[in-house]
């Protein structure tokens, strides 16, 4: 099985569903000669022509508003917005709209369309082009939410996330572009609403989502050399939320730590945590449930000051020896 980037998974992915589905299209800020902001869509202007990799004018709100009345027709559009943050313009168009309207028009509508966006710090980029609140999307019915961590993973849930009949928003993060991992050549899909077990183990479980998954897994292998074996869940997708995956893990092993990108106020982590206690993990539990997020604060510039607003390593090494003393 060939190595590749995550950026190259995730183009991989748009190019077989545009060859094979014609009502397939992209649209978005700068995605055509220049490949957008992180290079993407790059070279999909040149097979697909300009009707079907369309750059638009700088207006979030209008990118997803024209990207509704597409799917609405008949089309399935892929929304590309520049920064994550920038969802935050359209969120009338998303939420209102969007979501709402195949329960509006009793299921006799549908809304397949795919709002694509980087997400994330590590880059310095500063306070409003570094969030990362997938968690958001996730409160509000009607929208699916993805935050794939590896290429394997990302190439398959944006088959998936196209071909779904209703809006999905696609969390990508910044510092996942650049991973590498093996990818099927061949077409597959993977199920929204599945998580991914990254690492058996029989200690603890951590549930981590996004580049956390990357990071979970490191400290998994800083903890081995202390003889504690970690397991790992990948949600894979906020909505559709897989707890069965997580209680089967949590009953396994008596402790969990979530540990997520998001601000630790509202994230989704406290979701999850909720979802265990609220089911029969609870009663395995051998130490509370424990959540490790970002700080809440907007990411600073200082590079410094940045790598300590959310999770490292280090961290979730040091959370993890807390809940086993």
């Amino acid at each position: 099985m060939a190595e590749k980037l995550y950026i190259d998974a995730l183009r991989e992915g748009l190019r077989e569903e545009m060859q094979r589905d014609e009502s397939v299209f992209l649209l978005g800020e700068d995605i055509g000669i220049y490949g957008g902001a992180f290079g993407v869509t790059r070279g999909l202007i040149d097979e697909f022509g300009e009707e079907r990799v369309i750059d638009t004018p700088i207006s979030e709100q209008a990118i997803v508003g024209m990207a509704v009345g597409a799917a609405l027709s008949g089309m399935r559009p892929i929304a590309e917005i520049m920064f994550f943050d920038f969802l935050t313009l359209a969120m009338d168009q998303l939420i209102n709209q969007g979501a709402k309207i195949r329960y509006m028009f009793g299921g006799k509508a549908k809304v397949p369309m795919v709002v694509r966006a980087p997400m994330g710090s590590g880059t310095g980029a500063a306070a409003q082009h570094s969030q990362s609140f997938p968690g958001v999307f996730a409160h509000f019915p009607g929208l699916k939410v993805v935050i794939p961590s590896t290429p394997y993973d990302v190439k398959g849930l944006i088959k998936a996330a196209i071909r779904d009949d209703n809006p999905v928003v696609f969390a990508e993060h910044k510092l996942l572009y650049r991973v590498k991992g093996e990818v099927p050549d061949e077409d597959y899909v993977l199920p929204l609403g599945k998580a991914d077990v990254k690492r058996k183990g029989r200690d603890i479980t951590i549930v981590a989502g996004s580049i956390m998954v990357i990071r979970a897994l490191e400290a998994a292998k800083e903890l081995e050399k202390e003889g504690i074996d970690v397991e790992v869940i990948d949600p894979r997708t906020l909505k559709p939320l897989d707890m069965r995956t997580i209680i089967d893990s949590v009953k396994k092993t008596g402790r969990v730590l979530i540990v997520e990108d998001d601000p630790m106020s509202f994230g989704w982590g406290a979701e999850v945590a909720a979802g265990i206690a609220g089911s029969e993990a609870f009663d395995y539990l051998d130490a509370p449930v424990k959540r490790l997020a970002g700080l809440d604060i907007p990411i600073p510039y200082n590079p410094n000051l940045e790598r300590h607003a959310v999770p490292q390593v280090e961290n979730i090494v040091e959370a993890v020896r807390e809940l086993l003393r």
